[in-house]
């Protein structure tokens, strides 16, 4: 099995599971007359540490009846969306289980592409309360969530430290410390994901809605984007960069782009997803031992984060659905959640393990990252998600750029959030 090691993204990891035949050739037939059962096939467009081959390692002694096969799409989320897509438009029932983005879910239950959950067989009440918003849509649970993950504010300690100040917990502390701390030690101010690409979507949302704001309503059918909110957040990026305080070069920048201007010490502040806390704390990093993490500034105090993550979800031309649900148990248990955090980078859905004095020791952001969670919204949703993304993306770039007033990019967006949503 090849791996693919995946830059970080928003989605640090991309699964699929694909169903497939035991060498045996038994037929699917014969296996759906005993109740549903048998073998499954996942497959994943990244996985950073080689983990999740040996987690279904565990499943597959266990349940030789029941084998899961890895199997890769592209690495890009793109990609992967679009293979996912056309095998269940097709109704050609390879994939059983799909690991997908939490921005995904709405799209996939509107299509009819994925099954309703049923929560009585989840035990949704050990979960971080947000994430199992993203795994809903018209009121019903469509998917597990398996992955969460919060954008976080790293920070330069050493340099706070020497300066006095503690980190920033509003936009003005944020705005004042990268303006004039970041100069005087030879620093760029802030950065975050700001190429015109689904980070930017995030890091928009993000400013919206801390400042109390919103972007689409009733799963998409409704507009609330045009507001004094959306202005400000939009409005808090562009004089970022208009002021200085956000690097022009920013503009290009994606999750390892910015990770690593932060890695080599050009920044003060970025905001990025926690797996960049352990390259900047490897040897090669400059920036190891001297930093913090701490949730998103906001307006007036701490600000609103953007889930990430992915959700498992069976699809509805699964063959057998009975085992893809005991998989998804399987991988949502909280001994498996804490291999998928040990082994795996990657913050777990088990509110549990964020109190777990062991792994807070070995993961000392943990704290600050459960904040964030708990303090985090879904991305819009919408059954159009792909099309609402791009014109976020679009919009806010041309007002970082200076291209378009934060009112005129807001007036506009809103107009074509608007047409989006009249073609459903």
């Amino acid at each position: 099995m090849r791996w693919i090691r995946a830059a970080g993204r928003g989605l640090l990891v991309i699964m699929v599971v694909v169903s497939g035949y035991v060498a045996s050739g038994t037929a699917p037939a014969a296996v759906e007359r005993e109740g549903g059962r048998g073998p499954m096939t996942l497959a994943t467009a990244g996985d950073l540490t080689g983990y999740l081959g040996r987690v279904l390692d565990g499943w597959n002694r266990t349940h030789p009846g029941e084998r899961v096969t890895l199997v890769e799409l592209p690495d890009s989320a793109d990609e992967t969306r679009a293979q996912m897509i056309t095998d269940l438009r097709s109704g050609a029932g390879r994939f059983d289980i799909l690991n997908i983005d939490v921005a995904w879910t709405t799209e996939f239950a509107a299509a009819g592409w994925i099954a309703p959950v049923d929560r009585t067989r989840v035990p949704l009440d050990g979960f971080l309360r947000p994430v199992v918003d993203t795994a809903t849509y018209d009121g019903r649970l469509y998917a597990v969530p398996y992955v969460t993950n919060a954008g976080m504010l790293f920070y330069r300690k050493d340099v706070l430290d020497r300066e006095g100040a503690r980190p920033p917990r509003t936009w003005a502390e944020l705005e004042r410390q990268a303006r004039t701390l970041a100069p005087r030690h030879g620093l760029e101010g802030y950065a975050g994901q700001f190429l015109p690409y689904e980070g930017l979507t995030v890091n928009a949302a993000e400013a919206v809605y801390s400042a109390g704001g919103t972007i689409l309503g009733d799963e998409g059918e409704r507009v609330t984007v045009d507001s004094q909110a959306a202005r400000a957040g939009v409005g808090f990026l562009a004089r970022g960069v208009r002021d200085g305080w956000i690097p022009e070069e920013a503009l290009a920048y994606t999750e390892e782009e910015s990770r690593q201007a932060f890695q080599d010490g050009r920044l003060l502040f970025l905001r990025n997803w926690p797996y960049a806390y352990a390259g900047a704390s490897g040897e090669d990093s400059e920036v190891a031992g001297k930093f913090g993490a701490v949730p998103l500034p906001g307006p007036d105090g701490p600000g609103t984060s953007v889930l990430g993550g992915s959700n498992l979800a069976v699809s509805s031309h699964a063959r057998h659905p009975e085992s893809a649900r005991d998989l998804i148990a399987y991988l949502t248990s909280e001994r498996v959640q804490r291999r998928v955090l040990t082994e795996g980078a990657l913050p777990p859905v088990r509110a549990a393990l964020y109190r777990d004095p062991e792994l807070v020791r070995r993961f000392p952001y943990l704290p600050a990252l459960r904040a964030s969670v708990l303090a985090a919204a879904p991305r819009p949703k919408s059954p159009r998600y792909e099309q609402v993304s791009l014109a976020v993306q679009a919009v806010v770039h041309d007002a970082m750029a200076q291209h378009q007033t934060p009112e005129a990019a807001v007036r506009r967006l809103a107009g074509e959030l608007a047409a989006i949503a009249r073609r459903r």
